[in-house]
Formats: C-alpha cells, sequence, structure tokens
C-alpha cells in the first residue's frame, strides 16, 4: 500500500491552505506507515513510553473526533472510539490493535472531519470545548490539527526509522 500525498498549494486563500496543509500532514502519518505488518506498526519507541504507529494513527482518530464531531458539530454525547470514560490515553495502547481497526477508525473520522469543515459556513463557526469551558472557531481546530499532525509526524518519523531506518517524509 503506497500513500498518495498532494502537496498544499504555495498561492490560495485561508481555507484551502487550511484544508490543504491538514491533508498533507493526514496523508504524512499514514506514508509513514505504510508497507509495514501490525507488528512493526505496534513496536514502541523506548520504555516507559509506550508510544507507536499504531498508537499515533489511533490518537488522531480520537483527536479528529473531539475536535470536529464533539466540538464543532456539537456531538456532545459522542464517546471516545477507544473509551466511553474519555480518557485519551487508552489509544495509544496499540498492543492488540490491527492496522485495519485503527484505519478504518481514522478513515472514519477524517471523513467526518470534512464533511464537518465543508458545510462550515465559515472559519469564524464555534462550537464549545468543554474540557476548556470555551468556544472556539472552526480556524483554531483546524489549526490545533495541523500542530497537533505535525508534531505527532514528529515522532511518526524517529519510529519508523527505528523499525526499518526509513528516513524522511
Amino acid at each position: 500500500m503506497t500513500t498518495e500525498r498532494i502537496g498544499p498549494p504555495l498561492v490560495g486563500g485561508e481555507r484551502e491552505m487550511l484544508r490543504s496543509f491538514l491533508d498533507y500532514h493526514r496523508a504524512t502519518l499514514a506514508m509513514k506507515c505504510d508497507g509495514l505488518s501490525d507488528d512493526e506498526l505496534r513496536r514502541q519507541s523506548m520504555p516507559p513510553s509506550t508510544l507507536s504507529l499504531l498508537g499515533l494513527v489511533r490518537h488522531m482518530a480520537e483527536v479528529e473526533r473531539t475536535w470536529f464531531r464533539i466540538v464543532i458539530n456539537g456531538e456532545s454525547t459522542l464517546p471516545l472510539v477507544w473509551s466511553e470514560e474519555m480518557d485519551y490515553q487508552v489509544a495509544y495502547d496499540a498492543s492488540s490493535a490491527t492496522r485495519s481497526e485503527a484505519f478504518a477508525a481514522w478513515q472514519t473520522e477524517v471523513e467526518h472531519s470534512r464533511r464537518i469543515e465543508r458545510a462550515a459556513e465559515s472559519l469564524d463557526v464555534t462550537g464549545h470545548n468543554a474540557r476548556w469551558g470555551e468556544d472556539v472557531s472552526l480556524r483554531l481546530v483546524m489549526l490545533h490539527l495541523l500542530h497537533d499532525y505535525a508534531r505527532h509526524n514528529g515522532h511518526a518519523d524517529f519510529l519508523r526509522e527505528g523499525i526499518d531506518g526509513t528516513v524522511g517524509a
């Protein structure tokens, strides 16, 4: 499996740029997992960390679900994918996870996110972040996800290099 990653445009409107960069980072995470077995995807970085590529995919499914569906779309009673108690750490435990279940959940959440973003009138649309007790804009959500993906893609770089020596994006 080879992930297609399309570079963001060099010129464009704010929303197009945010959308394109977010999709670019989503594709980067998927690329880091290309060609690896379930066991390799579950391989943890170093004790005491339990960080793995599959754990990152699961975590990002939770991040997409939380910010777009729960916060922006107002699905406040929606549980996390892997935790009814809203414990974000559960997603990182990929010890018995498979590529197919993790990627299916992640891709489902990405599609929900894309639908919600495209349906929003503008980047100024707001939703309520209950953890912060504040309203936030779709703009903030997209910027937050860009930051989260970029940070975790850096982790994915190191994880992938440790598995098979592959470097770069």
